[in-house]
């Protein structure tokens, strides 16, 4: 039976391929709340990654930042942004700043 589930849990997983996760888990709840409502699930989440930071077990920190993703995938997801390839375009070819891939940026800017 396929119930949508890998046969075997794999020991990588791609941005891609988390994305994609993600699309199938929640894409219509996601559509239905749209990105405003969505945006704000992401900042909880990182309020509690925060605290997670400041006092938290590595667990806990862990669970946390897999939410936070999470979150930002779902508001690509609904956005029609394709994450692996944002983030290939921003940083494949070094830093957005300073182009290397060891960044040389001055620390008073960003990066």
């Amino acid at each position: 039976m396929d119930n949508g589930r890998p046969s075997q849990q794999s020991s990588s997983l791609s941005l891609s391929s988390f994305q994609e996760l993600i699309r199938r888990m929640y894409l219509p709840k996601d559509v239905a709340r749209g990105i405003d409502g969505t945006f704000m699930w992401l900042m909880e989440e990182v309020g509690e990654l925060a605290a997670a930071l400041r006092s938290g077990t590595r667990e806990e920190q862990a669970s946390e930042f897999a939410d936070v993703l999470a979150w930002l995938a779902t508001i690509a997801n609904v956005a029609g942004v394709d994450l692996e390839d944002a983030v290939r375009r921003k940083y494949g070819s070094g830093c957005p700043g300073c182009g290397e891939f060891v960044c040389v940026c001055d620390d008073q800017g960003k990066p």
